[in-house]
């Protein structure tokens, strides 16, 4: 792997990059990014009064309405992520076996992966452009057609929202084109399809959520700015129930932006035990999102516990509300949300992508590297086309 260059403007202030012009954001190769992480509190305000018009409550009841015998969420990177988030949050509320299959998975195992009956699958997308998005839907349509179809995408010229508007299975929940990131990496594409999806579970009332947000960002965005630039090649995600999937993206939000030059894993803290804390036998940071619910944060403080005795990822960030100081340590970060634990779990989530967007970025650009196009030449905004090969066809 070949050296990152020497940054070419030295920011280590969310303050400062803020306050710089847009054309110098540009230069620097941020400007998309830094807009889309920050315009998100609003966004998800916007989203929450979208979700009420009649369209889209028409849609999400129909998506419902007979009761499916499986839910199933699918997409491809960023987008399985929201899933991952998502299918605790509707299996506890629709009382049917919910569960997040990537979209490739699905193109080369479907017969393995795919329950039988008349589920409902969700498929989301930022761009709808991919060429998975497509092929996942076609082949469901013709090899169970059972199934009935819910797309939740951010592109409302992308073939995933044009596509099937003459096909009565298959029905579409567009968000603002705002959320459609410009930037390579998913941002407010991310947490608002994670919001949109969450309102099958009856969550619509983002406003406690996008207060959160916007705290952690005025209050703990210096903070978070300063650990990003600091000098670590090895990185640690923990998370459970939806925060896993939080855990999972801001994993993939930090080895894109970083280029690969960040190593990082997704965990949950009853798996780390199991082998993966071996992970921590080197200087890396840990980052712990603890759950909202009292029960499961009782087993991740006793993880953290654990780590401090073992003296192990020592150097930590610990996210979420009424945060004990001897779970962060001496040389930690704690980012104390007042109000955070009252939030439903996919609100959660989405509040700790924004610890994993703000670090991610800051790293980035301590690396030299571009936020809106890191990895030059090997990531594009949206995948190229691939041919689709036997039943996908």
């Amino acid at each position: 792997m070949s050296r990152p260059v020497k940054p070419l403007v030295p920011f280590q202030s969310l303050r400062v990059l803020r306050a710089v012009s847009a054309e110098e954001q540009r230069q620097i190769g941020c400007v998309d990014t830094l807009r889309e992480i920050l315009q998100q509190p609003a966004t998800w305000r916007a989203t929450a009064a979208h979700l009420t018009s009649p369209e889209v409550v028409a849609a999400l009841a129909a998506s419902l309405d007979p009761k499916p015998s499986h839910i199933i969420l699918t997409g491809s990177g960023s987008s399985v992520y929201v899933g991952e988030c998502l299918a605790p949050v509707l299996q506890k509320a629709a009382g049917v076996p919910t569960r997040a299959i990537a979209a490739g998975t699905l193109l080369t195992q479907r017969e393995a992966v795919l329950p039988a009956g008349d589920g409902l699958m969700i498929s989301i997308a930022r761009s709808g452009d991919s060429p998975e998005s497509m092929g996942v839907v076609d082949m469901v349509l013709a090899k169970a057609p059972g199934y009935r179809h819910l797309a939740i995408t951010c592109n409302a010229q992308g073939q995933l929202a044009t596509r099937y508007v003459n096909e009565p299975r298959v029905r579409v929940i567009l968000l603002d084109p705002v959320t459609n990131d410009r930037s390579l990496v998913m941002t407010s594409s991310f947490t608002n399809l994670t919001l949109a999806g969450s309102a099958l579970a009856g969550a619509t009332g983002m406003a406690p959520a996008a207060d959160v947000a916007d705290d952690l960002i005025e209050r703990c965005g210096e903070d978070l700015a300063q650990w990003g630039a600091r000098d670590f090649d090895a990185l640690v995600y923990l998370g459970s129930g939806a925060l896993w999937g939080a855990a999972r993206e801001t994993s993939l939000k930090m080895m894109e932006m970083s280029a690969g030059h960040v190593r990082v894993m997704a965990e949950t803290s009853l798996g780390l035990r199991h082998g993966p804390m071996a992970w921590l036998n080197r200087p890396s940071l840990l980052v712990s999102f603890l759950s909202g619910d009292a029960a499961v944060r009782a087993y991740e403080n006793d993880l953290l516990r654990e780590l401090t005795r073992k003296n192990l990822g020592l150097q930590r960030i610990v996210v979420g509300e009424g945060i004990d100081a001897e779970l962060v340590g001496s040389e930690g970060l704690a980012i104390d949300l007042p109000g955070f634990n009252a939030l439903p779990a996919a609100q959660q989530a989405i509040v700790c992508v924004v610890v994993g967007q703000l670090l991610a970025l800051f790293r980035c650009l301590a690396l030299g590297q571009q936020p809106d196009a890191p990895s030059q030449g090997v990531l594009t905004r949206v995948v190229g086309a691939f041919d689709l090969h036997g039943e996908t066809v």
